[in-house]
C-alpha cells in the first residue's frame, strides 16, 4: 500500500501537466494587481497635475488682474473650467484664501477642509478676497475625487472619507499687487 502511494506520488511528481495553470494562477493576480493600480495611479497623476495647472494658471489672472476682485464663486468656476478632468466639480471642490504676514508667519492648517458627500452640507470656510496692497494670500483647492478601482490595489490603499472619495489638494501663494 505504501509502495503503491509512493509510486503515484512521484508520478504526481514528475508529471508536468497543469504547470501553466498553477504558474497562471500564482502569477495573474499579481500581475493585475499592478496594472490596476498602475491605470489608478496615472489618472490620480493626471487629475492632480491639472489642478495644479488650473491653480497656477487662475492664481495669475488674480494676482494679475489689478481692480479686478474675483469672488469665491468665480474663482471656483475658473478653477472647474480650466481644470478638466474632475468629475463634478463645482459640487465637489471646497476654496480657501486667507491673508499672511509673512513677518509673523503662522501657516494655515496642515490638514485641507474639504466637501463630504457623507455629512451634511458645511457653509464656506475663510475666504477673504479683501486684502490690501501687497499683502500675501494663500489660496488652497480641495476637489474630491471617486478612484475609479475602489476595492483594488491603489484605489483601495487610499484614505477616503465617508462617500468614498479621495482628496486632491492644491495650494498657492501670491502677493496682491497694487491697484
Amino acid at each position: 500500500m505504501i509502495r503503491e502511494f509512493a509510486s503515484s506520488l512521484r508520478r504526481f511528481r514528475k508529471s508536468e501537466s497543469g504547470h501553466a495553470t498553477i504558474e497562471f494562477v500564482m502569477v495573474f493576480p499579481a500581475m493585475l494587481f499592478l496594472l490596476l493600480s498602475g491605470v489608478e495611479l496615472g489618472m490620480i497623476s493626471l487629475q492632480h497635475a491639472m489642478l495644479e495647472r488650473a491653480m497656477d494658471i487662475t492664481v495669475r489672472d488674480i494676482r494679475l488682474g489689478t481692480g479686478n476682485v474675483p469672488q469665491h464663486d468665480d474663482i471656483k468656476d475658473l478653477l472647474c473650467k480650466r481644470a478638466g478632468f474632475i468629475s463634478n466639480c463645482s459640487d465637489n471642490m471646497l476654496l480657501e484664501m486667507v491673508v499672511m504676514d509673512p513677518r509673523d508667519w503662522t501657516g494655515i492648517s496642515g490638514t485641507a477642509s474639504c466637501t463630504d458627500k457623507a455629512e451634511e452640507v458645511i457653509p464656506k470656510v475663510e475666504f477673504r478676497n479683501d486684502a490690501s496692497e501687497n499683502e500675501l494670500m494663500v489660496l488652497r483647492a480641495c476637489a474630491k475625487i471617486d478612484p475609479i478601482f475602489p476595492t483594488t490595489g491603489l484605489g483601495k490603499g487610499l484614505v477616503k472619507d465617508g462617500a468614498g472619495q479621495f482628496a486632491l489638494v492644491s495650494t498657492s501663494v501670491f502677493v496682491q499687487e497694487p491697484r
